[in-house]
Formats: structure tokens, sequence, C-alpha cells
């Protein structure tokens, strides 16, 4: 069977990697912290002592770190990851980045196939083989992994060439941090009003005005402010990703993100440098 390689072992990409394992897919992972792997204890899945080991355990490798500087970090250098890859093999970025870091890890080792896989729906969704898999990249290095992302996965949706999952990923997480400032506007106006914020919350989770952003603001009751901690830095990445690729395009979406991060007191983060 295809050997399966996975690094980045957080709230996500726990469940995640728990999903490959338990379809039987002969799995190597790697940590930093030596906690992550205790979960696994009880699994067949090997434990590899450095990225570079993990990289020539794996025909398919699953990255599943926080950002940009992340992935290179596992996956470069001369004991990253892809120096031991088989010509050949695959490799999967989970994590939501900027699409040039995939393209330049294609363009830098063109002897394997970089395939880009950002997924959403949290830890619950990936316990249930229930995300939201948007990928990108060549439809024969998709297919070759899509059996393993099918074990996590539903829908694994393929939106186009290498970059276009990440692209379909900041997309959807900017129109969301803008619906979560029109949420928050939209519940102040109703207690303005004197209307009962149940009611209210009750006819957008059912009304055309739904959105999955109204849902997170009425359910929380505390805001945006209450957000910021969970999740503000990486919507300002996210937000700051697409105004890289498409400002001039989305003035409106960006200007309503824009408002959201304020509120949570970020702001739209620049894309990191691409490195020398």
């Amino acid at each position: 069977m295809t050997r399966v390689g996975f690094v980045g072992l957080g709230s996500q990409g726990g469940p995640i990697a728990r999903r490959i394992v338990d379809a039987g897919f002969p799995t190597t992972l790697w940590a930093r912290r030596p906690a992550s792997l205790d979960p696994f204890s009880d699994t067949p899945a090997s434990v590899a002592t450095s990225p570079a080991d993990l990289g020539a355990a794996s025909d398919v490798l699953g990255v599943c770190v926080v950002d940009d500087a992340g992935v290179e970090d596992v996956l470069r250098g001369p004991d990253g990851a892809l120096t031991a890859m088989a010509d050949g093999s695959v490799v999967v970025v989970h994590s939501t980045v900027h699409p040039a870091t995939c393209t330049r890890l294609q363009d830098d080792f063109p002897h394997l196939q970089v395939v880009d896989a950002p997924v959403s729906g949290g830890g619950h969704k990936a316990a249930a083989g229930e995300l939201l898999v948007m990928v990108g990249g060549p439809a024969e290095a998709v297919q070759r992994c899509r059996p393993v992302l099918a074990t996590f996965g539903d829908p694994v949706l393929h939106v186009g060439p290498l970059g276009a999952g990440q692209e379909a990923k900041v997309l959807n997480n900017t129109i969301f941090t803008a619906q979560l400032a029109l949420a928050t506007e939209a519940f102040e106006l109703a207690a303005a009003r004197g209307l009962d914020r149940q009611a209210v919350a009750t006819i957008l989770a059912g009304g055309s005005g739904r959105s999955y952003a109204a849902d997170v603001v009425a359910g929380g009751g505390f805001g945006l402010d209450g957000l910021a901690a969970i999740a503000g830095e990486l919507l300002a990445k996210d937000v700051g990703i697409l105004a890289d690729r498409a400002a001039t395009a989305a003035p409106t979406l960006l200007t309503a993100a824009d408002a959201a991060l304020t509120r949570m007191g970020v702001a739209r983060q620049a894309p990191r440098e691409e490195p020398e």
C-alpha cells in the first residue's frame, strides 16, 4: 500500500492522521513535541526521528503545520523531509499558506509532485471523516493521493492547478471574516432596536440572510472580541494572502473583512517575503 507520512499533529492534524492510520495505510509520524505522539501509542503508526527520516518513509507526505514558515521549516533544508523523498513522491500541503509557497516548492523540487489541499471544518469534522478538502494540483498527482484524502475528507474537491486549493481556502476564510463584521453589526442593531436576540439568531439561521458567521456570533454571545484570541491572527493571515492575490478585484469583500479584523484588534498581515 501507499506509505503515508504526516507532520502537524495539532487539533485538526491529529484527527486527520488518526483517520489515515485507522484506514490501514502504513503511516509514519514526526513531531517536535513527543507529547503530540502520545495519542498514537496504541496504533501501528511508526515514528520518524527527523523530517528527513519522515520523507524517506513516505510515498505521500501530508503537512498540517500552522503557516508558511512552518511548512518550509519542515520540508526544506539539509534535514528537511523533501531532501529524502523518492522521485515521484507526492507532498500534500494541508496548511493554509500563500499559493506561491506551494509553487516554489514544486519549482525547487521538480522530481516530486506538490499538491495543496487545505481543509475546513475543524477537529470534530476530521475525526468524523467529513472535512471539506480543497485540492489544487495536477490531476495525476491528485488522483494518487485521493484515497488518502478520502479517509478524512468528504467532499474532496479538485478546484484547479497547484495553488488553487489555497486560493479557494483564503477566499472562503475572507468571506467568513467579512460576514463576522456584518453579523456583529446586525446583532448590535437588533439590540439597539429592542429586538429579541435569540429570535434574531433564529431568523438569521434560517432566513435568506443566513450565514455561519451569524451562528458563531449568536452562539458565542461575546462578539468579535471573544473570537480574536481564537482565530484573529489566522484570519488576518488569510485575508492578507487574498489581498496580495486579488486586492483590486475584491474591494468590498476586503473592506468588510478589514472591519472585522479591526474590531478583533488585529490587522491584515502582509505575506512573508520569499526566501533568498
